[in-house]
């Protein structure tokens, strides 16, 4: 990123547009779009939204999979000086319900596939304004195609608001509960583009074609991935769907040369031959959301030559915290070193700083950093700056960070701390395991045990006490899973990570 910083992240369009304007911005569906293009487009949005009757600050729901109409509506909605409320495409009516009635969503953009949903949703007391992306309005709906087509009337509009003012709502959920909208202002998202622009080698740079496959709904894909397209005029292929074979097939078509991805799409991607070619034009790749398994990134490596390297992050920090891109070849297991502009401390329960290579909750401070979350601004950072991340960490000798688990997710057994990450890595070891999770469950002797949910791989016949038996080879008794299940699948999150909330209703 370059000098005219950018106050409100539609700027981000609007440079782009000015510095790049035939250059392709999107690859989608068979067509491409220029920065000029697009920057009308979310020119049309925003106007067509100005004609709504919606007030400054008022939160507009985006129920869409990665298409273009997400694109322009996300970068509408931000230029008209509303909020973007994203909102997972494949929500049951209670959730999509939940986020909307919580946001006070005003308006939803959403699919004639959704619709149904959606109406059902306002018939309850949701938005007044439902949108409906394709060629015709359902009954009870506008189009969002002619709104644009209308907004484009009106020609140029410039961006209302920016800086601390709310820009994204996006609901998160935590070990337990419903989920809440984390507040997101233009600062924070600017402030991480800013601050991944800064890491050598870049992550995305103005000459990159950067897959963008991941679901434009979660912070990770919105802002890693879409943002940095933006911040750098750089050009984007969307997809949307992850589709092994297919993805592939866009990669080689489109000589991407960067990817921000995530476990599950290299863990396919490494099971196929035809990875090798595709991957001859890619300059870097990325995973992140949650921890790539050691075997997967020896396997692309084989494949490939390519290093996958690793990001950590939050959707409380807009989302990038720290990258494995310190060094050409990643710490094994480290999740790497706070990128530019991120403080990091490891705090032990009473809040002191930890020794050395002792685990604490990883505190972070920066401009990136979320104001809390909404309606109240509650749980955001203390009147320092810093950030609890909920997350358990611990610094190796030069400098790396490896992730010990979810302070919440900590099973206390007679006292003592177990963290279900260490657990599941050592069921992995055994040949017979393809998928492992590990819970807490009450015991009336010790407070709390460790239940582990396993998924085999096929064809294995492997029992419960050979597990444990297992296990008591590599960790300490109190350690071991008391209980060991076996399930078909664990239930994972949009970019690949097991839910563990989830898991908890499942098994209860």
């Amino acid at each position: 990123m370059t000098s005219g910083a950018p106050h409100n992240l539609a700027d981000l369009v609007r440079r782009a547009a000015g510095r790049s304007p035939d250059k392709p911005a999107l690859h989608f569906d068979g067509a491409t779009t220029d920065w000029s293009a697009l920057d009308a487009l979310v020119d049309a949005a925003a106007a067509g939204l100005g004609r709504l009757n919606l007030s400054t600050g008022d939160r507009v729901g985006l129920h869409l999979g990665n298409t273009l109409d997400f694109v322009v509506g996300y970068f509408g909605v931000l230029r008209a000086g509303l909020v973007a409320v994203p909102l997972n495409p494949r929500y049951s009516p209670a959730e999509l319900g939940h986020a909307l009635g919580d946001s006070g969503a005003r308006a939803l953009v959403t699919t004639p596939e959704s619709a149904p949903t959606a109406r059902e949703v306002a018939v309850a007391g949701g938005p007044e304004h439902l949108l409906v992306t394709g060629s015709a309005a359902p009954a009870g709906s506008a189009s969002w195609a002619e709104l644009v087509r209308t907004g484009a009337k009106d020609g140029r509009v410039e961006a209302r608001g920016g800086g601390e003012d709310l820009a994204v709502l996006l609901y998160t959920s935590g070990t337990s509960g419903r989920p809440k909208g984390a507040m997101l202002p233009h600062r924070a998202l600017l402030a991480n583009l800013e601050q991944t622009a800064q890491i050598d080698p870049p992550v995305v740079s103005a000459d990159d074609v950067v897959l963008l496959v991941l679901p434009l709904f979660h912070v990770y894909a919105l802002s890693t991935g879409l943002g940095a397209v933006a911040a750098h005029a750089a050009t984007g292929v969307l997809l949307e769907q992850f589709e092994p074979a297919g993805s592939l097939e866009a990669i080689r078509r489109h000589a991407v040369t960067s990817i921000v991805g995530a476990p599950p799409m290299y863990l396919a991607w490494s099971r196929m031959p035809a990875t090798a070619a595709a991957f001859s034009s890619v300059r870097l790749a990325l995973s992140g959301a949650s921890a790539l398994p050691a075997e997967v990134r020896q396997r692309m490596h084989d494949l490939t030559g390519q290093q996958i390297f690793e990001g950590y992050g939050l959707t409380e920090t807009a989302p990038v915290l720290t990258v494995t891109l310190s060094g050409s070849v990643p710490t094994p297991d480290s999740i790497g070193r706070p990128i530019p502009g991120v403080e990091l401390r490891l705090v032990d329960r009473q809040g002191r700083t930890v020794e050395e290579g002792d685990p604490g909750e990883m505190y972070v401070r920066g401009a990136n950093v979320f104001l809390g979350y909404w309606p109240d601004a509650t749980g955001g950072p203390d009147r320092d700056g810093w950030f609890a991340t909920g997350d358990v960490a611990y610094a190796d000798a030069a400098g790396d960070l490896h992730l010990v688990d979810r302070r919440g997710e900590l099973v206390l057994v007679s006292g003592f701390s177990v963290a279900p990450h260490e657990v599941e890595q050592v069921l992995l070891l055994h040949p017979g395991v393809r998928e492992a999770a590990v819970l807490s469950v009450p015991d009336p002797d010790t407070g709390q045990a460790v239940r582990a949910l396993v998924v085999l791989e096929p064809g294995a016949e492997v029992s419960a006490d050979e597990l444990c038996a297992h296990c008591v080879g590599s960790l300490a008794r109190f350690k071991c899973p008391t209980s060991v299940d076996f399930v078909e699948a664990l239930p994972r999150t949009a970019t690949g990570k097991v839910s563990k909330g989830q898991l908890r209703e499942l098994s209860a």
